[in-house]
Order: C-alpha cells, then sequence, then structure tokens
C-alpha cells in the first residue's frame, strides 16, 4: 500500500514527460500500478474482515454451523493447522484426487465458515491439500495441538458438542469423507447344496486415536446407527438398516 505522496510523485513525473517505464524503474513502482493511479490516485478502503465468533466479548460459534460440523469432521480425520512464519494460520485438509466432489465439498465448507478468507488448492503427488491461511484457526478449531493427534487427548468443546449435537450427519459425513469408505463385502452360502455368493454394503472408519473414534460412535449412537468394532482402529456399520440410513445421509465419496 502506497501512500497519496509516494503517488503523486509518480505522477508528477509522468506529467513532466517521462515515460511509465522510467518512472517504473526511478521510483520502485510496478508500471501497472502506477497505471492504476492515473484514473484513481487514492487508495482504496480495506475491507475489515468479520470478527472471529470465538474472541468476541460473548463467544458465538460459525453462522454456518453445518458447515463447520462437517469441516470439524474432515479436520479430526484428515487436517492439521499450522503456523506461518510471519504471523496466522494454515488449515490444511488432505483430499485424495481420486475424489474430486470431496474436495469441492471440503472448499466449499471452509469458504462458508470464515467466507471472508480464500481457499486454494495444492497439489500434491496423489491428493491435494485444501489450504485457507487466516489468524482464527486455532480458535475454531481448539484441538490443534503440538504433536500427532492420535498421541495426545481429543475432545470437543461444549460449543462444538452442541453443534455436533444439532448437526450429527454432517460431523459423521465429514469423518466418514476423510478416514471412511464405502465397500462391498460378499459371503458365500450353502443353499440346496450348492454354494452361492451373496454380496452386501458396509462403512469403515478407521482412526488409530481412540478419542476421535469415540466422537464417531458417539455421533452414529445419537442418529440411531448400529455400529461394531471390527478391530482396535476399525468401526464397521454393517446392519441393513443402519447402511440404509448411512447411505441416505453419507453416501459413498465422488
Amino acid at each position: 500500500m502506497y501512500d497519496v505522496d509516494t503517488r503523486k510523485r509518480a505522477l508528477s513525473l509522468i506529467a513532466q514527460g517521462c515515460s511509465l517505464n522510467s518512472v517504473s524503474k526511478q521510483v520502485g513502482i510496478s508500471r501497472a500500478a502506477i497505471r492504476e493511479w492515473r484514473t484513481r490516485i487514492e487508495p482504496l478502503p480495506r475491507m475489515q474482515a468479520p470478527p472471529c465468533p470465538r474472541c468476541l466479548p460473548d463467544p458465538g460459534v460459525p453462522d454456518d454451523a453445518a458447515a463447520y460440523s462437517y469441516l470439524l469432521g474432515l479436520y479430526l480425520g484428515d487436517g492439521c493447522i499450522s503456523a506461518h512464519p510471519r504471523g496466522g494460520y494454515h488449515l490444511r485438509i488432505a483430499c485424495a484426487d481420486a475424489w474430486p466432489g470431496l474436495i469441492d465439498s471440503c472448499r466449499s465448507a471452509v469458504l462458508a465458515v470464515r467466507p471472508e478468507g480464500s481457499c486454494c488448492i495444492l497439489q500434491k503427488q496423489g491428493y491435494v491439500m485444501v489450504t485457507s491461511y487466516g489468524r482464527h484457526w486455532p480458535c475454531l478449531f481448539p484441538q490443534h495441538g503440538p504433536g500427532k493427534k492420535h498421541e495426545r487427548k481429543i475432545a470437543l468443546e461444549p460449543w462444538q458438542q452442541e453443534i455436533v449435537d444439532a448437526h450429527p450427519w454432517e460431523f459423521i459425513r465429514g469423518l466418514v469423507h476423510s478416514d471412511g469408505c464405502r465397500i462391498t463385502n460378499w459371503t458365500s452360502r450353502l443353499v440346496n447344496g450348492e454354494q452361492k455368493r451373496y454380496e452386501y454394503p458396509r462403512y469403515f472408519f478407521t482412526n488409530v486415536s481412540d478419542d476421535i473414534r469415540q466422537l464417531y460412535v458417539g455421533a452414529l449412537d445419537n442418529v440411531g446407527v448400529e455400529w461394531k468394532q471390527a478391530n482396535a482402529k476399525n468401526i464397521s456399520v454393517a446392519k441393513r438398516t443402519s447402511v440404509a440410513l448411512m447411505d441416505l445421509h453419507v453416501g459413498p465419496k465422488y
């Protein structure tokens, strides 16, 4: 941002007959900026970003609570927050290239939670990082901390739990979209002396954090989905009625 005196000096040199290129080199300002000053010399007023809802005197919650619930699930599964060297933080959510619809949904959720911010897609090998810079991501995701999530306590703040209770399916969808999948299992049965193959859908959620798995099954309990602990890291949903509920509200990745 250049002050008005600097702008006037550059335009004065132009008025004296100096070329745009020579003035740019002399004052160290791009030709595009000087060209714009010919039309408008006053700096445009800065748009003030809305305050972080958690930093208000009376802390609140994001306006789009449903989008936040979904983004919370994505963050707990495949997200991280890292400090920027010049201040502020980057929220990053890893999304596989195989699921372009998931990438779009993640980006939409980020912008719904902090619409004044920006969101970019950084391509990696086989996946992208949906990335957004902001100064208040740790306020919105207080689970941020040093080390890996499964090596520290992960618990929701009361205000987060209220959002998850109000929007449980969005939270479940975020967790499944990050660390879950919908697959087709099969089994065989002997019918009238003949071995027959049967296929059936199943949802799996895999996470090494006991706390995050408990948050997942707690949300499943709240919406009436029956589940089983398949092994130390996996939660399975296989009953027909429960799979039908998951299909209605979550569905496979896309």
